[in-house]
């Protein structure tokens, strides 16, 4: 008998998948947080944490800096892991993926910006399909705006706000 795992898509809706039919990807995301605000990749008519998938040769490091910088035009260094989650998911929404269902490891990360400047030049292909600009956004206005993840933002942000010593 073949396991089966609840998997979700892009707007949360829940279906049950074989477990022999999941890839396995490990998908990193940075926390930057300045004056009250933090630095957001937008998607469609929501947001994310900037990050993505971590390539074979990659260290979560590198995959880290690399997929903030795409997606943000921002140079960052990691401070600290903060949380870690896995998300049984479909990437429906992306032509390139629509037929695959991801077993995802998702690892946030506290980062300090250390050069760059915001844009969206770096862009992948597909991301020029679905993102624009990043923005900072109010920390007080967080609980008001669409995230497409799955997990709490609010205890995410709280535990960097936390480990950072920044106050609310």
């Amino acid at each position: 008998m073949t396991k089966k795992v609840i998997c979700h898509d892009l707007d949360n809706k829940e279906f049950e998948i074989e477990t022999d039919k999941l890839i396995f990807r490990p998908s990193v995301y940075g926390i930057l947080i300045e004056k009250n605000r933090i630095l957001l990749s937008k998607r469609w008519d929501g947001y994310d944490m900037p990050g993505g998938g971590v390539d074979i040769h990659e260290t979560l490091e590198e995959a880290l800096k690399r997929e903030f910088f795409e997606e943000t035009g921002i140079k960052v260094e990691l401070v600290a892991p903060i949380h870690c989650e896995t998300s049984f998911f479909n990437p429906s929404h992306s032509k390139n993926y629509k037929n695959q269902y991801w077993n995802c490891p998702l690892i946030y990360f506290l980062v300090k910006k250390v050069g760059g400047k915001i844009s969206k030049d770096n862009f992948d292909d597909e991301e020029k399909d679905y993102a624009d600009l990043p923005e900072w956004i109010d920390l007080d206005k967080i609980k008001q705006i669409k995230f497409y993840n799955s997990v709490d933002n609010d205890k995410v942000i709280k535990k960097a706000l936390d480990l950072s010593g920044i106050k609310k």
